[in-house]
């Protein structure tokens, strides 16, 4: 089977994927499919950094606001849309772009994941909601932690969804959610680039990135939501900025707090993606972000594409 090309573009939060991309798909013919799990959502535009309708009309995106905020895009649904974007670029003969910092989504496209089908057990969720309330999303991050410690050093301890649904199918089959990915047969020929930037600089980043989203209009996004009755218990206003700002509009937690938390968080968050794209992976090339960086990377494909 002939593989047709795949560039795979993975980095940190801030690092600036979003802006080379855009460039990289403008100079090799390209559009871009999103890889990131909060850029589904219609409506959850300033904290996720969602790229501007200028932004789409000169390269088209694939997968952004494709759900309403209440709507849930499981991985499996996201994979099966993400394999049928691709396919349709490819066809039209257009060079596929796959940007995101969602290791998980990455991976399911770009290592031909089979999620586990354990079908959702209605009682055992609500049994591990009921215990979420009593002692805490951490505790029963920490319980996940304790049977399958793979899986949730690459679960936020804030996304009870997911730390849900793997403990689901641990108790459901047994086994560990981190051992039950099978993988299939791959489409396409990977050319994967890793973006990076000293340390200190991305933290510098995303402390201007977090300023500039209240300047844009961060806290009035988020209770415009509430506004339209969507429930603050949502997993889409769980994620980082959106959770600290329902805290704020609900009286627990004062703007200043919000930033720091908010700054924090994503730190951690980066620290995180870091277990999914290691810079020892032989399979990713990496290039740190500096002036001429898009000349670079943009030789290295075409290099890449000819072999």
């Amino acid at each position: 089977m002939r593989r047709l090309p795949l560039i795979v573009l993975i980095g940190p939060t801030a690092v600036g994927k979003s802006e080379i991309a855009i460039q990289l798909a403008e100079r090799l013919n390209g559009e871009i499919v999103s890889a990131d799990s909060r850029l589904f959502y219609r409506g959850i535009d300033i904290g996720t950094a969602k790229p501007t309708p200028a932004e789409h009309a000169g390269v088209p995106h694939h997968l952004i606001d494709v759900a309403e905020p209440d709507e849930i895009w499981s991985l499996a649904v996201f994979q099966r849309a993400a394999g049928e974007a691709i396919a349709d670029i490819q066809a039209r003969g257009k060079l596929p772009f796959l940007v995101g910092g969602t290791g998980q989504y990455v991976r399911a496209v770009t290592e031909g994941w089979s999620p586990p089908e354990v079908r959702p057990d209605g009682q055992l969720r609500a049994a591990l909601e009921e215990m979420q309330k009593a002692k805490g999303k951490e505790w029963l991050h920490e319980r996940l932690a304790a049977l399958d410690p793979a899986a949730a050093a690459k679960i936020d301890p804030h996304n009870l969804r997911r730390t849900i649904r793997a403990l689901e199918v641990i108790f459901v089959t047994g086994q560990r959610f981190s051992e039950q990915r099978g993988r299939g047969e791959l489409p396409y020929r990977l050319i994967t680039i890793g973006l990076r930037r000293p340390r200190p600089e991305l933290y510098a980043r995303i402390d201007t990135r977090v300023k500039a989203m209240f300047t844009a209009g961060l806290l009035d996004e988020v209770k415009g939501l509430l506004e339209k009755g969507y429930s603050p218990d949502l997993p889409t206003l769980s994620a980082i900025g959106y959770r600290e700002c329902v805290a704020v509009l609900q009286g627990t937690m004062s703007l200043d707090e919000a930033k720091v938390q908010i700054k924090r968080a994503t730190r951690v968050f980066v620290r995180r993606q870091a277990n999914w794209f290691k810079e020892s992976d032989p399979a990713i090339h990496w290039f740190t972000i500096r002036v001429g960086t898009v000349i670079e990377v943009e030789m290295f494909i075409r290099k890449q594409l000819q072999v």
